[in-house]
């Protein structure tokens, strides 16, 4: 995280902090790409990850892996496509006290069809992204 500003990090920080209160046993999945991203999910497998908190230059977005599936009648997700949603979390992680977000994490806990093991250990792995294979053209 020491790649992003001071601001960024704290509110990543603060966003990992109530994840991880709330979802005890999760295992987290962590992606370095073009943006940080880090995982939650109910075991080992990261196709079944429900949650992400991903660091971007400017800002840091709560993504719901199936947010499209969610009921969201106060329309608090963002994004348009066909499974994933997200939040932004500006100027703070305190939007992840507001009912509404704290309804839809609630929803996609109680839908998932894997649930999380509080009693599970908490463990976290690194997942590096492949690198691309660059072609060299007319030479």
């Amino acid at each position: 995280m020491k790649k992003f500003s001071p601001p960024v990090q704290a509110v990543a920080q603060a966003a990992l902090k109530r994840l991880r209160a709330r979802l005890p046993g999760a295992q987290e999945f962590v992606y370095d790409t073009y943006a940080l991203t880090i995982a939650f999910g109910p075991h080992e497998r990261p196709s079944d990850a429900l949650f992400g908190v991903t660091l971007y230059r400017n800002h840091v977005n709560l993504g719901f892996m199936h947010g499209a599936l969610l009921e969201d009648p106060e329309r608090i997700l963002q994004g348009s496509g066909t499974q994933f949603r997200h939040v932004r979390l500006v100027p703070d992680a305190s939007v992840l006290d507001d009912p509404g977000l704290r309804a839809l994490i609630e929803q996609a806990i109680e839908t998932s069809d894997v649930p999380f093991d509080p009693k599970a250990k908490r463990t976290m792995s690194i997942r590096t992204a492949p690198k691309k294979k660059t072609r060299v053209v007319g030479r």
